[in-house]
């Protein structure tokens, strides 16, 4: 099957490069991106060789997963574009959502499976990692060059991974990589609307809260340098997690390893 561009998407102007096999479609679209590139335009494959996840893990995708990454640039400072990865995580949320529900009825019929987002920017499904998502950034002379890189266990997940993780068709959702980019593809230009350079980014908060995994629950977060424990209370303007803390302080989370309910208590211990 052949990598396109959802129907949206095309007659909203967006441009696609896909490959058989590439390095990272990440490091391509900054590439690109230096060249003169402006987007927006995705760069995609199923198989990727080379890619890098949060904190440089590797993040490799095997023949038939799906790695993916939308470049634009954009005249944004790099704290609004920052906020961008949660109108990505809910265009993932809203893509692997239609296929599931897609494959369900191929399938004659059966609940769809229930997915929810974790901060910052992960789709889990039965509390285990699908996708993952890591947004760069980098100034070009034309603005700053957005690059959200996008990556989806369709056939295989890996093991040994911080969270549990597992695949599409781990979860009997069967579909290719290709049909989930068409509507990843579409779902983004829904979600990128309503951001719209950060000004949306109200709205955005409002619907990922409503998908948000672990909210009002028990939360560890290892920055690093410490842990902080507490209760997921929301996430903020800027969209930092906030902790309600034991001694009913609020403190802004930017980034960290998030673990929730058991997993919480025993990173804490």
């Amino acid at each position: 099957m052949t990598i396109t561009l959802g129907p949206r998407a095309r007659s909203a102007g967006y441009k696609l490069a896909a490959f058989d096999r590439i390095g990272s479609t990440n490091a391509e679209a900054m590439v690109r991106a230096r060249e003169g590139e402006r987007g927006p335009m995705w760069f995609v494959t199923t198989e990727q060789t080379a890619g890098r996840g949060r904190r440089q893990r590797a993040w490799i995708a095997p023949r038939g997963n799906l790695a993916s990454s939308i470049l634009e640039v954009i005249d944004v400072t790099p704290a609004v574009a920052a906020t961008l990865g949660f109108a990505a995580g809910l265009s993932l949320d809203a893509a692997v959502r239609a296929v599931s529900i897609e494959a369900a009825l191929r399938a004659g019929g059966g609940d769809p499976f229930k997915f929810g987002l974790k901060w910052p920017n992960d789709v889990l499904a039965g509390g285990k990692k699908l996708t993952g998502i890591l947004l760069e950034a980098e100034a070009v002379p034309a603005g700053l060059a957005v690059v959200v890189g996008i990556g989806t266990n369709v056939v295989a997940a890996p093991e040994g991974t911080p969270t549990p993780a597992t695949s599409l068709h781990a979860l009997g959702i069967q579909i290719g990589a290709e049909e989930l980019f068409r509507a990843l593809s579409d779902a983004w230009v829904e979600f990128r609307g309503i951001w719209d350079k950060g000004r949306g980014f109200a709205e955005i908060r409002t619907r990922w809260l409503e998908r948000a995994a672990g909210l009002g629950e028990k939360v560890a977060i290892n920055t690093g340098n410490a842990t902080i424990e507490g209760i997921f209370d929301t996430i903020d303007e800027a969209g930092c997690l906030i902790v309600r803390t034991p001694e009913g302080k609020r403190v802004p989370v930017a980034a960290g390893e998030v673990y929730f309910g058991s997993a919480a208590s025993m990173r804490a211990s």
